[in-house]
C-alpha cells in the first residue's frame, strides 16, 4: 500500500516525490476530481493527500468520499505557503507518516 498525493504545487510534489510518494499536479476543479477518481480506482494506494487549495476548490466531494468510502484514506495538507502553520509543517508530516527525515 502507498501514498498518493494531489497537489497544485510543483514544490511540494517534488518534496514529496523526493520522500517515494507519487503524485500529480492539478489546478483547476475539474482536473482535481479527475485525478481524485483516477486515484480511488487504484488498488495500492491506501493514502491520498491533497493540498489545502485543492481541498476549497471542491470540498462537497472530497468529505463525500471520506465519509463515505472505506478505502483510501483522504488527507489534507498544508502547501509551502502554508496556512499560519509553522514553517515546517510540511517535513514534519513526512516524517510522522512514513519516519524519513528529509
Amino acid at each position: 500500500m502507498r501514498f498518493y498525493l494531489i497537489s497544485d504545487n510543483v514544490d511540494t510534489q517534488v518534496g514529496l516525490r523526493l520522500a517515494g510518494i507519487d503524485g500529480v499536479v492539478v489546478h483547476e476543479t475539474a482536473e482535481v476530481q479527475k485525478a481524485l477518481k483516477e486515484a480511488m480506482e487504484m488498488e495500492d494506494v491506501a493514502v491520498i493527500l491533497i493540498t489545502e487549495n485543492l481541498l476549497s476548490l471542491c470540498p462537497d466531494l472530497i468529505y463525500d468520499l471520506k465519509l463515505n468510502q472505506k478505502r483510501p484514506l483522504i488527507l489534507e495538507i498544508p502547501d509551502r505557503h502554508g496556512n499560519g502553520r509553522t514553517k515546517d509543517s510540511i517535513t514534519r508530516y513526512v516524517r510522522e507518516a512514513i519516519g524519513l527525515k528529509i
